[in-house]
């Protein structure tokens, strides 16, 4: 093995010396070499402050020509506009080198699109890369100024009714034609590597990527300020498939990672697929993980696993506003450490977000014709974290279209509040309603200091039928007012078994509602509470049932 890898070695280091820039590539087969155009010998200079972008595309073309190659950027400073990419070409960024989009518009090739326009553009490529150790850099700058943009987002009610300054960010503009260029968009492409690089300060999305497959991204680097990084997301899936993102960093003051169906004008929506997110570090001063309220198709066959998420403000929101579908996902062996962010920020320290509404909804109008229905989401299992949050996690469906096969287990809820925010509205740890088929598995509260003066349960359920609650510890934030650990109102077909009710609660269990009923509470050991539960006056004793319980309290 040794030999063998001597041997190939000194083939690379009389490649190089011969004056032929070539490099291995090892996806390409065992020994192949890829021939290389090196950037500088198409003019660039390696100086930032001279334009780099002719010579950098002169080297693509020319690798394109070839039949394929490597684009090699030296270290150094190099300054462009739009680079197109071409099918067989791979671009690589060596460690010390770093590429800057240009903060002059008029290099840039402007799409008919604006939401298209990127530093690095490609569409209907295949077998394409962008690798190495070096650094692509937006140079994004900001400014602040009081709010004109928000209308029915509830945090700018608040701070409105609070007299609290409405001061936010803003991308700083410039030219005839604002660009806020993505560091790279592609559609339609295939067979595309992302790996390695780090890729800082974007303007708008870092990576877009429409109706792309058989993609991976493998150890970057993604970074936007989370102080004032408006609409600078880390990486957006939109309509791909066949998607693959590992061992990556992303710290990003918008969403991280986001997976969308329907940006009409991009092209024809297809499925958002077969997606699977592992190993990452996610930051961001809006959510870690969203599912975009933007979807009017399917996004499905979604696995994401063993990730951090910390200095985040929200961790996973799934929302729907224009008619889609959400199905097939699983979320596991997550920790997570929630915080507040500024107030023109979407979250609320809050781990869960599921909310389904129509676009007339979402904007606080009337509804108009036409307009599709509130979506759906079904088969959804969350597995295996430890929650660190201010917030409450929301788990909501809709009148007209109810969450279906939801389940959390082995979940370990550690909240607390910040005096300091401008705002607070958590109330319940977990709050769900409108549900079918909902599976609590070994759940724990925890309440800590400092602690907000309106919370109330631990878990709030409303509007549920079909309810699994099993193994569950917690207490209300304010047991001494008689508030429960667990409320239900307008339950149905429930079964609560292995439940603790810990030293110190009060009322452990209300049950509410005139419509609730087959409620079975089994095996459950409750003797610590001074009322192990509690039916409203519009609750039929027959409709509750207790069997083989330990409820009498010390």
């Amino acid at each position: 093995m040794r030999r063998f890898d001597l041997k190939k070695c000194l083939m690379l280091v009389l490649i190089f010396l011969a004056g032929r820039s070539c490099l291995y590539a090892g996806n390409q087969g065992l020994g192949h070499v890829m021939t290389v155009f090196n950037v500088k010998e198409y003019g660039a200079t390696g100086k930032k402050p001279d334009n780099a972008g002719p010579a950098i595309q002169k080297a693509i073309e020319a690798a394109a020509a070839a039949g394929g190659g490597v684009v090699y950027l030296p270290p150094g400073e190099y300054t462009s506009g739009t680079l197109r990419l071409r099918s067989h070409v791979n671009i690589y960024i060596e460690s010390g080198a770093t590429l800057f989009a240009s903060e002059d518009p008029a290099v840039f090739d402007l799409q008919k699109v604006q939401s298209k326009d990127a530093l690095f553009f490609g569409e209907d490529l295949e077998d394409i890369s962008i690798g190495g150790r070096g650094t692509v850099d937006g140079q994004a700058k900001y400014f602040w100024a009081p709010d004109t943009i928000e209308r029915s987002f509830l945090h700018k009610k608040l701070i409105v009714a609070s007299g609290k300054s409405q001061m936010r960010s803003y991308p700083v503009g410039n030219g005839t034609r604002t660009v806020y260029p993505h560091l790279i968009w592609l559609g339609r492409c295939k067979n595309v590597s992302i790996t390695g690089v780090s890729f800082v300060r974007s303007f708008s999305w870092s990576f877009a990527l429409y109706d792309c497959s058989r993609v991976v991204v493998d150890g970057i680097y993604i970074y936007t300020s989370l102080h004032e990084a408006v609409w600078a997301d880390g990486i957006d899936i939109v309509s791909c498939k066949d998607v693959s993102i590992s061992n990556s960093t992303i710290a990003t003051g918008d969403d991280c990672i986001v997976f969308v169906c329907g940006i009409d004008e991009w092209g024809p929506t297809s499925p958002c697929e077969h997606i699977t997110v592992t190993n990452c570090r996610l930051s961001s001063a809006s959510a870690a993980i969203k599912f975009s309220e933007g979807n009017n198709l399917v996004i499905r066959d979604i696995l994401i696993t063993n990730c951090t998420i910390f200095d985040s403000n929200r961790g996973l929101t799934l929302q729907i506003a224009t008619g889609g579908d959400i199905s097939n996902v699983v979320i596991s062996n997550i920790t997570m450490d929630l915080h507040r962010f500024d107030w023109f920020w979407a979250g609320d320290g809050n781990a869960f977000n599921f909310e389904l509404r129509r676009q007339s909804e979402w904007n606080d109008e009337p509804r108009k014709p036409g307009e599709p229905g509130p979506g759906s989401v079904h088969n959804v299992i969350i597995h295996d974290l430890i929650v660190h949050c201010q917030g409450e996690s929301t788990i909501y469906g809709h009148p007209e279209s109810w969450l279906s096969g939801v389940t959390f287990e082995n979940i370990k809820f550690f909240i607390s509040s910040n005096p300091d925010s401008p705002y607070d509205t958590a109330k319940n740890a977990m709050s769900f309603r409108w549900i079918k088929d909902l599976k609590l598995r070994n759940i724990e509260v925890n309440w800590e200091k400092p602690a907000y003066d309106k919370w109330e349960s631990a878990l709030s359920l409303k509007d549920i039928d079909g309810l699994q609650v099993d193994g569950f510890s917690g207490n209300s934030a304010w047991p001494e007012r008689n508030l429960p650990a667990i409320a239900l109102d307008r339950v149905t077909n429930a079964t609560l078994r292995n439940m603790d009710a810990v030293p110190g609660t009060n009322l452990f269990l209300k049950i509410a509602g005139a419509d609730t009923h087959d409620i079975h509470l089994i095996g459950n050991d409750l003797h610590e509470a001074k009322v192990p539960y509690q039916l409203d006056s519009d609750v039929k004793a027959e409709n509750v049932t207790a069997l083989d319980n330990f409820l009498l309290s010390k």
